[in-house]
């Protein structure tokens, strides 16, 4: 009788103690991307700039526009080109618009203002943080006869953490896009 008594108390002490078992969250993957080598891009329209090798430039639905397209990434950059016809500071509210419909869901708002007057570059570059569904836009002018605006988006649910290696990767290809830009003389 007592090695009964002991063998159930040693049975039951096996399978009361354990604890419930718990699902680990989800992780997210350390995501690192090549050295970004630049190529130019010389459109058939006032202007040209380098763009990097691990994206791909697409033809948008307007001419003059194009998509800056990061496949691996799930990202896209939609760049967008007006000429200006008496109607610059519409063209700058419309921009800015553009970035600030984002202050409901953007923790921050950082804006630099660029000028290259050498190349008649002049414009803003918007990085938004929080989880807004666009995390860069920015405007390249040359304040009389061109706009260009950029934006980027990704096909993705707006996750700063998760996002933050490649928006850092794309801010760094966008501001040498800034630095290389350049409007054609026709």
């Amino acid at each position: 009788m007592f090695k009964n008594l002991i063998s159930i108390f040693v049975g039951l002490s096996l399978f009361s103690c354990g604890k419930e078992p718990v699902p680990k969250p989800k992780g997210e993957l350390r995501l690192e991307y090549p050295t970004p080598k630049y190529l130019n891009f010389s459109t058939p329209c006032s202007y040209s700039f380098d763009y990097s090798d691990f994206a791909k430039v697409k033809d948008a639905k307007e001419a003059c526009w194009y998509n800056l397209s990061y496949p691996k990434m799930k990202a896209n950059v939609f760049i967008t080109y007006f000429p200006i016809k008496n109607d610059f500071l519409l063209h700058i509210k419309e921009a800015e618009k553009m970035v600030y419909e984002h202050t409901i869901k953007a923790s921050s708002i950082d804006t630099k203002s660029f000028a290259y007057p050498e190349k008649k570059v002049y414009g803003n570059f918007y990085e938004l943080k929080g989880q807004t569904a666009s995390n860069i836009q920015f405007y390249v002018t040359d304040s009389t006869r061109h706009f260009v605006t950029g934006n980027l988006y990704f096909n993705s649910r707006p996750r700063p953490d998760s996002l933050a290696p490649a928006v850092d990767y794309i801010k760094k290809d966008l501001l040498h896009l800034i630095d290389s830009f350049e409007w054609k003389s026709k």
